[in-house]
């Protein structure tokens, strides 16, 4: 392992993120707040959730979780698409580097950036209403693996990128709607019966109801599942990537 070519990636890509601290951390943040200030204090009073939980803070995992897929996954895809884009992938690819060290060095500072805009996020909730973790250890462990994931999956789409129009297909017509249909703002317990079938069928329905589970003790799918279907869609980067690497498809042509 090259310990000095992994870091050096790492601490490249962790500096472009606080470069641009008003692009790549505060502007989820605030957008998140803004989605907690709308339904969690206006619209939120008169909702009912089950249990002693109120909506405000039943809502406050389903934003960090949308904030950690969107975060991670943008911060990947971005990191390793402008050196294709530049033509500068190939000195990469010829520096003494495996493609394990240049995947994790990746993707590890783009599951550190999504973090860290989660923590703020749960920080910035406290102000609003209290919201206790029930699991810390669990939740750290969703959030992590998480975030992992959805970098693994945009150093994917980074990868086979051509165009800045293909980089945002997937954020913005997948992504992004099956946050918002995963029960970020209500629990699948609330849809009709063949709706909330439906909803399992949504990956992103696990992770939250995941992270939910860890927060409060509660939630609509077991956390054993959830974290079967994190773990499941991981392997599916990896062999994805594993085959990327092997034929060099998109970066040696």
């Amino acid at each position: 392992m090259n310990w000095i070519g992994f870091f050096t990636i790492y601490k490249k890509e962790m500096a472009r993120t606080f470069r641009v601290p008003l692009q790549t951390i505060f502007s989820p943040v605030i957008t998140t707040v803004l989605y907690f200030i709308v339904f969690g204090s206006a619209i939120g009073s008169r909702i009912t959730v089950s249990g002693d939980v109120s909506y405000s803070q039943f809502i406050v995992p389903g934003l960090i979780m949308m904030s950690l897929l969107s975060s991670s996954l943008a911060a990947a895809s971005s990191g390793i698409y402008f050196p294709k884009f530049t033509g500068t992938i190939y000195e990469l690819l010829s520096a003494p580097l495996s493609y394990l060290e240049i995947t994790l060095g990746y993707t590890l500072s783009a599951a550190t950036r999504a973090m860290v805009v989660a923590v703020i996020i749960y920080i910035v909730s406290l102000f609003f209403t209290p919201v206790p973790i029930l699991h810390p250890f669990v939740a750290l462990l969703f959030v992590f693996l998480t975030a992992f994931t959805f970098a693994m999956f945009g150093f994917i789409i980074g990868l086979l990128s051509d165009t800045f129009e293909k980089l945002n297909i997937f954020p913005t017509f997948v992504i992004t709607p099956l946050s918002f249909l995963g029960g970020v703002f209500y629990s699948v317990d609330m849809l009709p019966d063949f709706w909330h079938k439906v909803s399992y069928a949504n990956p992103i329905v696990y992770m939250i109801n995941g992270l939910r589970w860890s927060f409060f003790g509660t939630s609509t799918v077991s956390p054993v599942i959830s974290m079967s279907i994190i773990c499941g869609f991981l392997f599916i980067c990896l062999v994805i990537l594993w085959r990327i690497f092997k034929t060099g498809y998109k970066i040696k042509t």
